[in-house]
């Protein structure tokens, strides 16, 4: 299968898999009361995907979803509580490339560990 077909098929890696928007939203409530400090991004609509947000915890760890196009980003802030920011007016902030980068480091770590063991 190649990458077209999985795109042209609705396919996707990673998240819920369907377009179920109550399951979003049910899963970005769990991941909210599961963190400190969670903030909103809004990330606009591209040709591949529908509007998301990327809700970022204190400790920069992150997920993304959909957000149920633009009015349901908006909406976010009631439903969840938290504050919510366009993305391409103040960007991402940097705790959550702090986080990236750390999984990173640890990903290489245990690579070489695993290596080493052999």
């Amino acid at each position: 299968m190649g990458l077209f077909d999985r795109l042209r098929r609705g396919g996707r890696r990673g998240g819920t898999g369907g377009s179920d928007p109550a399951a979003d939203l049910k899963y970005l409530r769990q991941w909210v009361a599961e963190h400190h400090g969670v903030e909103a991004f809004v990330e606009p609509k591209t040709t591949v995907t529908d509007v998301t947000v990327v809700l970022v915890a204190a400790d920069g760890e992150w997920t993304r979803r959909r957000a149920g196009g633009d009015a349901g980003a908006r909406r976010l802030s009631d439903r969840l509580n938290i504050p919510v920011y366009d993305v391409q007016k103040v960007g991402y902030p940097q705790r959550m490339r702090d986080y990236d980068e750390r999984r990173r480091i640890e990903r290489r770590r245990a690579a070489r560990q695993e290596l080493e063991e052999r």
